[in-house]
């Protein structure tokens, strides 16, 4: 796979670590009668109804998910609004690819410790790429990039994933995104260089585990299991400070647009990385924390 394909791989999935971390979320209970499937909430008052709804940016392919609950809540919707502008994965590319390369001169290998040079060549070499493959990138690019091509190369498809799936239904909606590709990249290039290997570092220890946890929090998305979701999300960043920088305030920040939407009449599906929409700092607790009721729809 040439860097190129690399960089634009990364793209596609650009946020796929930034949902990738929760805390432990209260335990529900369905209801009598409750649909088994992805996780879905809503958020109304007089003349507005928001729909929150919980994503996987890659999947397998035949992973059936869309059911009837999720569809009358999408096909209701006459606005349908994403992390980010998903139309254009071209345009996310090359912004990436402008944003995520070193000054020339500079070898990413060369930035790292000997034993960590040393486990990042031999998981460079496992996932059948030359060493040198990467020294081009930044750290945060190479991480993106370390942690999907386990998964490609294992069957998890960008296709298959959930906003390319909504995408291809929406038809003519109005769309909007909560955040620039500017603000997803700075996400992970705006973080000090330190900071951007230890996350390297521990991406690439958690390799070899990678499909394995990837399948079970599949397996807890795909039957509307927040609670299991939560619990194994938790182990993935046990960072405070990377948990601030791609949760927490993120989260916040959509809380307070959702709250800024409920004055304009209409229905919304919002749809963003599972991982925001478990836990106690979950956008659902941003918003009861705003006064607004949020009610989990499992029918």
């Amino acid at each position: 796979m040439t860097l190129k394909r690399l960089i634009s791989t990364a793209a596609a999935l650009l946020f796929a670590l930034s949902g990738c971390t929760t805390l432990l979320a209260r335990a529900e209970t369905p209801p009598p009668g409750a649909v088994p499937g992805p996780a879905l909430w809503r958020v109304s008052d007089a003349d507005t109804t928001i729909y929150l709804f919980g994503t996987v940016h890659a999947l397998p392919q035949g992973k059936e998910w869309f059911d009837g609950r999720i569809e009358r809540a999408f096909t209701s919707a006459d606005e349908m609004v994403t992390e980010v502008d998903v139309s254009d994965q071209s345009a996310s590319a090359a912004a990436m690819q402008q944003a995520g390369m070193l000054p020339e001169g500079t070898s990413l290998r060369a930035l790292m410790t000997p034993d960590n040079r040393q486990q990042f060549e031999a998981a460079l070499v496992g996932l059948g790429l030359p060493v040198e493959a990467l020294d081009r990138l930044e750290p945060w690019m190479a991480t993106l990039t370390m942690s999907l091509l386990p998964l490609l190369q294992q069957g998890y498809q960008t296709e298959s994933g959930v906003e390319v799936a909504l995408s291809a239904r929406a038809g003519d909606k109005r769309r909007a995104a909560l955040e620039t590709v500017a603000q997803q990249i700075d996400l992970f290039d705006g973080m000090p260089m330190d900071a951007q290997l230890t996350f390297l570092d521990k991406t690439v220890e958690a390799m070899p585990e990678a499909k394995g946890s990837l399948d079970a929090m599949v397996e807890e998305w795909i039957v509307g299991d927040a609670d299991g979701l939560a619990a194994l999300l938790n182990a993935e960043l046990d960072d405070p400070v990377l948990y601030e920088r791609l949760l927490t305030r993120r989260n916040a920040n959509w809380a307070g647009w959702i709250e800024q939407r409920l004055e304009q009449p209409g229905t919304v599906f919002i749809a963003v990385g599972a991982g925001h929409l478990a836990g106690a700092d979950s956008v659902q607790r941003h918003l009861v924390r705003r006064g607004l009721k949020v009610e989990r729809v499992w029918q």
